[in-house]
C-alpha cells in the first residue's frame, strides 16, 4: 500500500457555474433591449409617425441595456472562480 496522499482531481474547466449565470443575465439584458428598440413600423408607410420611430425608449434606453449587456458578458468571463481549500 502507498502512503501517499490522494489530491482531488484539479477542475480543469475555463468557467464555473457562477460565470455562466453572469453570462445568462448578460444575454438577458441584451435581448430586453434589442425587443426595446424593435418595432416602429407604420400601418400606412407613406405616414412617417416620428414619436414612434424616435421614441426615448429606442434611442436612448435600449442602447443602454445593450451596452449593459456587453458590460455584464466582459465582466462574466473575466470574473475568475473562487478557489475552495
Amino acid at each position: 500500500m502507498s502512503n501517499e496522499k490522494k489530491q482531488p482531481a484539479a477542475n480543469n474547466s475555463l468557467f464555473t457555474k457562477d460565470n455562466y449565470m453572469w453570462m445568462l443575465i448578460g444575454i438577458a439584458v441584451m435581448a430586453v433591449g434589442f425587443i426595446l428598440m424593435s418595432g416602429g413600423k407604420s400601418a400606412d408607410p407613406k405616414i412617417f409617425n416620428k414619436d414612434e420611430v424616435y421614441s426615448t425608449t429606442r434611442i436612448t434606453i435600449a442602447p443602454l441595456l445593450i451596452v449593459a449587456g456587453l458590460i455584464i458578458e466582459i465582466f462574466a468571463i473575466m470574473k475568475k472562480p473562487k478557489i475552495n481549500e
